[in-house]
């Protein structure tokens, strides 16, 4: 009889943790939607590998070159937010070292800037949450430059049943950069079984995005991708801009400054700072709004309901699995607005075979609506943008962009998440390259000189077994998308 309580007791306790921590409320300034505000000086930087049917590639990256140059010019202030800041690689693939070269050039700015403040943000899972050290790291630091790992449990928990079970029993042993036993997926350094315990809670700061003063002001720039070695061949995305929404951007930053128990003066003082000064002001059509978490969800539902017939959506997506968005694609469609989904195949990740789940499903349903789908014609590299642009009929273009995938993780405040919306005339040199961007993709399928594209049919996957296998990881969050 005492072991049947004391059982109860304990699933109990599971349950109700595992309620708590789904639902407790969100930390102070986390899912923050800005204001729309006037957008200035906005860039759009695409990353694009290229394959030609004769077999070689070509790779255009245009998001760490500015990055690089940003850092490179900064006098006072450098923010970095990144998800993804490691040189872990497929063996004997050259690969672009990102990683190495970002630390570099922060290294060799603060060297030729002492006073220069830098501030740079990173996920845990660079250190499979402290079990082991990043090098990369190590040399910010002992340059003078801090390096926070986000601290995820404040964050609702995504897997709760696993996160209820962590929580309960293992939480509390920390963990030892110099006690690992079990090979690293991250490295060649062992680690420790808590580090593999703390990953199964997957989540995550997925933000990337990079705040530098320029020429007296602040430029942002929030994108796709990461300084990941593995990762620089993925297709990516990336908006640069000037104005006050900057300023949300750092105030966006301050929330998991705080979250995490850090020093948050540095930001205080240039949000405080920003906020006085004055802005050159854009055009009036140009308007930008910074938004993370949920807010991202409620912004892509918006766009995509506002849909009518005549419009024009797309959607260029790495994961897109969140059940609201697919049904509401459904239903533009239904008005008769002209969707394209472009989609990764969700083939492989860093040299191993995946399912194609979720996409390959969420595929399926779209096409049996009535919605084309083509796929990135990816080989080893990911089909990693997350792009989503209405042309409207009357002169105006929506684009949003940013971190988030279009899952239940990324959109439904459990990650932390960074993408812009901004809306601009349709014959502005940002709406051009965007639709540029993802015609390319759409348009050059087998038989052009580079194909970026394939049917549906290449990875069509009708398995209602897989399907509801997806339905089920959505829901339970007992996956990694």
């Amino acid at each position: 009889m005492t072991l049947k309580l004391l059982i109860t007791l304990v699933l109990l306790a599971l349950v109700g943790i595992g309620l708590y921590h789904t639902h407790k409320p969100l930390p102070h300034g986390i899912s923050y939607r800005g204001d729309p505000l006037p957008l200035e000086d906005p860039v759009l930087l695409t990353d694009v590998t290229r394959h030609y049917a004769d077999g070689h590639e070509a790779t255009d990256h245009e998001i760490f070159n500015e990055i690089f140059r940003l850092i490179g010019q900064a006098e006072e202030f450098i923010l970095i937010d990144m998800f993804l800041y490691n040189s872990t690689k497929p063996e004997d693939v050259v690969l672009r070292p990102l990683a190495q070269q970002l630390t570099q050039a922060l290294l060799a700015r603060k060297s030729e800037k002492p006073g220069l403040s830098v501030i740079v943000i990173s996920d845990p899972l660079n250190t499979m949450y402290g079990g082991t050290t990043s090098p990369w790291f190590e040399a910010l630091r002992r340059a003078g430059i801090p390096v926070l790992e986000t601290a995820l449990r404040p964050l609702r928990d995504s897997n709760p049943a696993w996160s209820s079970i962590w929580r309960l029993c293992c939480q509390w042993f920390g963990n030892n950069p110099d006690g690992g036993w079990l090979g690293n997926a991250l490295g060649n350094t062992p680690v420790t079984i808590r580090s593999y315990l703390a990953l199964l809670n997957f989540k995550a700061n997925h933000r990337k995005l990079v705040v530098v003063d320029e020429a007296g002001s602040l430029r942002a720039l929030v994108t796709s991708a990461n300084p990941h070695d593995g990762s620089s061949r993925h297709g990516n995305l990336g908006l640069s801009f000037k104005g006050p929404a900057v300023a949300d951007v750092l105030r966006s930053e301050r929330a998991v400054l705080a979250m995490s128990g850090a020093d948050t003066e540095t930001l205080d003082d240039w949000i405080s700072r920003f906020e006085n000064a004055p802005g050159s002001g854009g055009g009036e059509q140009d308007k930008v709004a910074v938004l993370t978490e949920s807010a991202i969800l409620d912004q892509a539902l918006q766009m995509i309901r506002a849909a009518a017939e005549g419009d024009q959506l797309d959607l260029a997506m790495f994961y897109l699995s969140h059940r609201q968005i697919v049904e509401a694609l459904a239903r533009a469609s239904e008005r008769g607005a002209q969707l394209r989904i472009l989609l990764d195949a969700n083939n492989e990740a860093f040299g191993l075979q995946k399912s194609g789940i979720p996409n390959r499903q969420v595929a399926m349903e779209l096409v049996r609506a009535g919605i084309p789908v083509r796929w990135c014609n990816t080989r080893g590299e990911q089909c990693h943008s997350k792009l989503l642009i209405l042309a409207k009929q009357n002169d105006k273009t929506g684009i949003l962009l940013g971190s988030a995938n279009f899952t239940r993780r990324n959109l439904d405040d459990l990650n932390l998440e960074t993408n812009v919306w901004i809306s601009v005339a349709d014959r502005s040199a940002v709406a051009m390259k965007a639709r540029a961007f993802f015609d390319e993709q759409w348009h050059k399928g087998p038989g052009e000189a580079a194909v970026m594209s394939l049917p549906y049919e290449r990875w069509a996957d009708e398995s209602k077994l897989r399907y509801w296998r997806y339905r089920i990881m959505e829901a339970t969050g007992l996956s990694t998308f």
